[in-house]
């Protein structure tokens, strides 16, 4: 297997061809929206030529206060690691403070989505399986009061983000107090 290539795309670097490489997080393409934090994914899923992962997701998400994932249920088992800073987690309709080193496991179908807290930026790494398309957003009343509800449930993607803030590529303005900063 040969060593990809990779290119700045504006807000880091980011895999053009396929193969292996190696790529610091501050050096990485970054993603923001105002509502849904920071993430990077380390692969290109819209590039020219797509770069993808297709067995297994990773990224980094930094969820400010306020900010959130959208609560939702996958078909593949997901893990998540908390390394910095303080979110809720929302998870089967209940809420759980993680904090630095606190791990969520969610097997298949497991109904969460996290939300930003304390007093600055929060992140979190990310991994799931790619082995099944299915998922579901199921509409939440605890999840809506965090803002990360869909309002009906769905398993429409275009209708689950239809009113959510899309991601553009840039770094998160909590950058300079980033571990890797």
């Amino acid at each position: 297997m040969s060593e990809a290539r990779l290119e700045d795309s504006g807000s880091g670097c980011t895999p053009v061809t396929q193969g292996w490489f190696v790529v610091n997080v501050r050096d990485a393409e970054w993603w923001y929206a105002g509502t849904r934090g920071a993430r990077c994914a380390f692969e290109n899923e819209y590039g020219r030529t797509p770069v993808e992962f297709d067995q297994l997701g990773v990224n980094l998400t930094v969820l400010e206060p306020g900010q959130t994932v959208v609560y939702h249920a996958e078909e593949n088992q997901e893990a998540f690691l908390v390394v910095a800073g303080e979110c809720v987690l929302i998870v089967e309709g209940e809420e759980r403070r993680l904090r630095p080193w606190d791990f969520f496991h969610a097997p298949p179908w497991t109904e969460h989505g996290f939300a930003g807290a304390g007093d600055g930026p929060c992140v979190i790494v990310m991994a799931g399986s790619r082995t099944g398309p299915g998922v579901r957003y199921p509409a939440s009343d605890l999840a809506a009061r965090h803002g990360a509800s869909v309002p009906e449930e769905t398993s429409d993607i275009s209708k689950a983000y239809a009113k959510v803030e899309r991601f553009r590529r840039a770094r998160p303005p909590s950058w300079a107090r980033l571990p890797w900063a």
